[in-house]
This record gives structure tokens, sequence and C-alpha cells, in this order.
């Protein structure tokens, strides 16, 4: 979030057709949450587009980018790094030691799509499971983030949109950002 260390989603893996919807969720989950930006494989330009749009008319910032270098981003990355996986220490044992080390220095968040392999989960300074049950990425960190930002991330500003949800009991009403 803005006056903290970046926080940056990465998606390792894309399989266009098959997870075009699940990538671009992570994105917009990614964005809504908290995260500053998301960084999908090359091959999902599709849901680049789409993430870039909804940032464009209900705000940010937030940046979308492609790499073909999944793995040079982990490398490369100057800071901490937690790869969401069933497999992972359980999110409610780590979050604390996450949150403490994120106040001082950029997370990168790790959600896989296809196998993941071995060298994510040895890169990685946490490899973290919200439940050890199978479930959906996008959930994994939806929860995650939640964890991470202590629902501050609920509260946030958005700038430069041209659309503004109207929280209501019952109904839809979605109005002009300058009508509010």
């Amino acid at each position: 979030m803005q006056d903290e260390p970046e926080v940056a989603v990465l998606r390792y893996g894309h399989r266009p057709g098959r997870d075009d919807r699940m990538t671009t969720h992570v994105g917009l989950t990614a964005r809504a949450l908290g995260a500053d930006r998301v960084i999908f494989p090359d091959n999902a330009g599709h849901s680049q587009e789409t993430v870039e749009d909804i940032t464009g008319r209900f705000g940010g910032p937030f940046d979308v980018e492609l790499t073909e270098g999944l793995n040079g981003v982990i490398r490369n990355w100057t800071g901490k790094i937690v790869h969401l996986t069933m497999y992972g220490e359980r999110v409610q044992d780590v979050e604390k030691d996450i949150r403490d080390a994120h106040a001082e220095e950029p997370l990168l968040v790790v959600v896989g799509g296809e196998k993941v392999p071995f060298e994510v989960y040895d890169e990685a300074d946490w490899n973290v499971g919200v439940t050890n049950q199978p479930h959906s990425e996008v959930a994994g960190l939806a929860v995650f983030l939640d964890r991470l930002f202590d629902g501050r991330e609920l509260d946030r500003e958005w700038e430069d949109a041209e659309n503004r949800v109207v929280p209501m009991e019952t109904g839809k009403k979605v109005v002009p950002a300058e009508d509010e």
C-alpha cells in the first residue's frame, strides 16, 4: 500500500485458454487487496489488458507487468519472498514474522498456476499455506493479503478513478467518480 514497502504479486505460470480467468482474478485480487503491482508471464497479455482496464476505470495506483523470466524475477528480488502453497507453513503461524519483515523491505508474493518447480520453494523465505487443503490460488492470495495488511486495505482510497461503487444494502450503484 502507498506508504509502505512494495508488495508485488508474481503469477507463476499461465496456460492460455485454461488459466485466463484465474490469472486475471489473481491480478484483480492483488489490486483490490493492497498489492502495488502484479507480474504476469508474458503469455498472459489478455489478463494484463483486463486488469489495466479495471485500474483505469476504478482507480489506482496499480501496475501490471509481463515478463518472460519468472525465475529471474524471483532470483533478482531485493526483499523477502512468500510463496503461497497448500504445502507451506500455516499462515496464522508466520503472518507476524512476514508482517514485521514487510515493514522493513519489499515483499514478493508468488502465486502458482501450473506445477511450481522446487526452486521456487527453495528461493522463498516463507512457503505459506492458507489452509493445507486444495483451494483456489485466488482465495489464498485474498486471505494472505488481508492478514498481511490487517484489514487496512479495505479502507484504501483510490486515485484517478473514473467510477466509484456506492456501497448499498441491496442493489448495485456505480457513479462517475466526480459525482461523489
